[in-house]
């Protein structure tokens, strides 16, 4: 992991600190339908502002590609990151410029400044020096509180960070710590669970966790690859066929790397993917020609119950079934229930991260009961492939 400097490490008051936070937050008829994003820079901000910072908040707002577009102004949400943050947020109508430059001027210790969209810029997605150093001028240190953006290059992460006294705030130190805790300095044995609907997403993943991994548990539409790699019929089930040869070299590779692989033994089948449909569990080499395998079967649940029981750490990315869809959530549940029930033992350290993720543990009821749930999507996958993320990265003393 990166070494990095912590809020401990920067004396705020009376400075002017630019923070970037995710603010993309999600939308549905005009009001914001989740403020998880906001919350987990809240510890970040109010500490500041309590140590007498002048904070000015960088964030970016859907995709307007370097364009200014009245849709993705940031200004819809500031009545919701006010209340998030327990205090009065003022606006910026642009994040570079006179008129910005003014507005900071005029803050005082403990105020906040919310920008507009950084996306607004071309030079924001460029990482273009010039745009990086309008932004620069607006403070005299800088705050990275949003991993999930922190595999983009981009001005407002990686850019600011190499131009000003850089600083990880509290939720990304959290996640971090919780990542290094992981897969960079893990207790052993590891187990990862990899689920999704595709191998082709999650190649370089899967090809770098059985490097770094003792158990790789395969779940999910991905599984259906490589069981018929494996010469079984997997029906109408959604399969990758020209990928059987993938499949078959991660196996090899997994085996030379001492990995140990665990796919699906039985499967729930149906003719129809739909809410309640007629459904049976099979062994995974009787899956009928006009069924789909649409979820792990209660003895691949119970093996990969075992397997946890063995293990010190379990990283988790992707469902092992259907899980949106009833009947065929039960095995992705019944798998992150046993995590849970571990975890809390003190058997486990549990980390799960991605979007398909954090809403099966949702689903399961799970998601405050693991060590650690990330939020963010791309960046902890990339993180998971083993790659250097340049908003962290930036970071480096």
């Amino acid at each position: 992991m990166t070494a990095f400097k912590i809020l401990n490490d920067l004396e705020p008051f009376g400075l002017r600190v630019l923070v970037r936070v995710d603010l993309n937050l999600p939308m549905e008829n005009g009001q914001v339908s989740d403020r998880t994003r906001i919350e987990a820079a809240r510890p970040t901000v109010r500490e500041l502002v309590s140590k007498g910072a002048k904070v000015i908040l960088l964030a970016h707002f859907g995709r307007p590609k370097g364009q200014v577009k009245t849709e993705f102004s940031l200004s819809q949400v500031i009545e919701t990151v006010a209340e998030a943050l327990g205090h009065p947020v003022r606006f910026a109508s642009d994040c570079i410029g006179t008129n910005v430059e003014q507005t900071v001027a005029d803050l005082q210790p403990g105020d906040i400044l919310l920008l507009e969209n950084v996306r607004f810029h071309p030079g924001e997605e460029s990482n273009d020096p010039a745009f990086v150093e309008a932004l620069a001028r607006l403070g005299d240190a800088y705050v990275n509180d949003a991993f999930s953006c922190a595999h983009r290059a981009h001005a407002s992460s990686a850019g600011l960070a190499g131009s000003l006294p850089a600083y990880a705030g509290r939720a990304l130190e959290r996640e971090l710590t919780a990542l290094a805790a992981a897969l960079t300095t893990p207790e052993r044995p590891v187990a990862a669970v990899v689920g999704g609907a595709k191998v082709s997403s999650k190649l370089a993943l899967l090809g770098s966790l059985v490097e770094r991994v003792d158990h790789l548990i395969i779940g999910g539409g991905m599984a259906n690859t490589f069981l018929f790699a494996d010469g079984l019929q997997v029906g109408k089930s959604l399969c990758e066929r020209d990928l059987a040869d993938t499949a078959r070299a991660i196996v090899t590779k997994a085996t030379a790397a001492g990995c140990k692989l665990l796919l699906p033994r039985d499967v729930v089948v149906a003719e129809k993917f739909k809410a309640g449909a007629t459904c049976m569990t099979v062994a995974v080499d009787q899956v009928p020609d006009n069924a789909m395998i649409l979820d792990v079967g209660p003895d691949t649940v119970t093996v990969i119950e075992h397997c946890f029981a063995e293990c010190r750490t379990v990283v988790w990315n992707g469902p092992l079934g259907a899980f949106e869809t009833e009947p065929f959530d039960r095995g992705t549940v019944a798998a992150a229930q046993a995590v849970a029930r571990m975890t809390q033992t003190g058997q486990l350290v549990s980390v799960a991260g991605g979007g398909d993720t954090v809403a099966a543990l949702n689903r399961a009821g799970v998601t405050d009961d693991f060590t650690f749930v990330s939020t963010a999507g791309g960046a902890f996958l990339e993180w998971l492939e083993g790659r250097e993320l340049p908003g962290v990265a930036a970071l480096a003393p």
